[in-house]
């Protein structure tokens, strides 16, 4: 019986003891989801191959006994790949198998305060910096305490954690998906405060984070030491009405350039980015909404100081389309504005099409996350344009659903001509997934 086999399994018997608790203080949940993603015309430069394809498999099964004054909480992750060719991009975002990544204590202080201790995830404001990731296949978790104070209208989350270094790194364990255990290693340390407030224009956020990180003994790292403070203010969307979304944050501290252990030159940093976006929901039985989305993050200039934003351990595809062995957008040296229309059919499906041209804030540094760079800048600052459609359907209300969608990136200048850009063409990607929540 294999791992995946025998998680499902003790699921299975777990389950009923959840509809049968008597005094409700058992919860558990289990997610079982497949997909199967291709892609062609490879964006990304030699070694990775042209052509790939991938069977992702994400098994997540959470617990959490409330015992009174502490509950005690956990979550056990099984994430896979199958199919992918050996220089695939797929690593530890796509693979982390059987990894315990929630074990936690949590108390009640008062009606308006928590605090939790142990190994847990972070979700906050929009997601943009740190998230639990949801397309992709593999979860950011931590280990440390968080307290969380206030409500809906007015509160605060502050945290000190380390974050979980993912493994294993090395190839032929990711190909084999070989368990092995993640830690903490000691660094990156992240630490900070997220606040929240409903306004009569829309919820405001306020947050600083500091990242600090040093390389270990196995490891080696470019020892960021960043302070990212930022702010946002949000109206969502509502039936027959204009919501809108801005977004900005500025980032400092310092970093070397690489990883090198011949780098040892720490130099300032100087980064950040802005969002915003202006939509509006229309009448109709389908619910459409059109909105127009802009973005702008720096990238790497000429200079002694580092300027290209550090998205730290934040999510995209909500934005920027999918990832996995797509993602070719990101908040870092992108100047881009998208179209983005959306329509609910009924209460168990929904559907968008989104157009994105893309540029380049900095013509001599990589672009988003393709790894294509021309250090002379004569490729110019057109990456492309980028077309994303998806559908989803629930089979069985809150239970079984069906996602279908993928994403074509026709090619700039920069994309086509940069020094390592590869003579692929355009980039064609498709996915279809299913996902049982039980």
């Amino acid at each position: 019986m294999t791992r995946s086999t025998l998680l499902v399994s003790l699921a299975a018997a777990l389950l009923p003891a959840t509809a049968h608790a008597e005094d409700g203080k058992l919860d558990i949940s289990l997610e079982l989801r497949a997909r199967l993603e291709p892609i062609g015309g490879q964006f990304r430069p030699s070694p990775a191959p042209h052509n790939d394809q991938a069977l992702l498999l994400r098994t997540a099964l959470f617990a959490e006994y409330d015992a009174g004054p502490f509950r005690i909480g956990g979550e056990v992750v099984d994430a896979r790949a199958y199919l992918e060719k050996r220089r695939s991009s797929a690593g530890t975002t796509e693979i982390d198998a059987l990894e315990p990544i929630q074990a936690y204590v949590a108390t009640d202080l008062s009606d308006v305060a928590m605090a939790k201790a142990g190994r847990f995830v972070l979700n906050l404001g929009s997601r943009r910096l740190i998230a639990r990731n949801n397309f992709r296949n593999t979860i950011n978790a931590f280990t440390g305490i968080q307290g969380v104070f206030g409500d809906a209208r007015l509160g605060a989350t502050a945290f000190w954690t380390v974050a979980q270094t993912r493994l294993p790194t090395h190839v032929d364990g990711l190909r084999d998906n070989r368990i092995e255990l993640d830690r903490e290693r000691g660094s990156p340390h992240l630490f900070g405060v997220f606040t929240h407030a409903k306004t009569a224009v829309g919820t405001l956020e306020a947050y600083g984070y500091r990242l600090a990180e040093n390389d270990s003994r196995d490891i080696l790292t470019r020892n960021r030491h960043l302070w990212t403070v930022g702010a946002r203010l949000v109206r969502a969307p509502a039936a027959n009405a204009w919501d809108y979304e801005l977004e900005a944050a500025g980032q400092g501290g310092h970093a070397r350039a690489s990883a090198r252990a011949t780098d040892v030159a720490d130099r300032p940093v100087h980064a950040g980015f802005v969002h915003a976006t202006v939509g509006r929901t229309l009448p109709g039985a389908w619910k459409p909404r059109i909105a127009l989305l802009a973005d702008y993050a720096t990238g790497e200039r000429s200079g002694r100081s580092i300027t290209r934003f550090d998205t730290l351990f934040g999510a995209r595809v909500f934005e920027f389309g999918p990832t996995s062995l797509f993602g070719a957008v990101q908040r870092a040296n992108l100047v881009s504005v998208e179209l983005l229309g959306e329509v609910k059919p009924d209460a168990r499906s929904d559907a968008l099409l989104a157009i994105r041209p893309l540029f380049l804030a900095s013509a001599t540094d990589s672009f988003a996350t393709t790894n294509v760079a021309d250090p002379t800048g004569n490729a110019g600052t057109h990456a492309g344009t980028q077309i994303e459609a998806r559908y989803r359907r629930f089979l069985v209300p809150d239970t079984l659903r069906v996602s279908v969608g993928g994403a074509y990136l026709a090619k700039g200048r920069f994309l086509r001509d940069a020094a390592n850009a590869p003579t692929t063409g355009d980039t064609i990607y498709g996915f279809v997934e299913l996902t049982a929540t039980l």
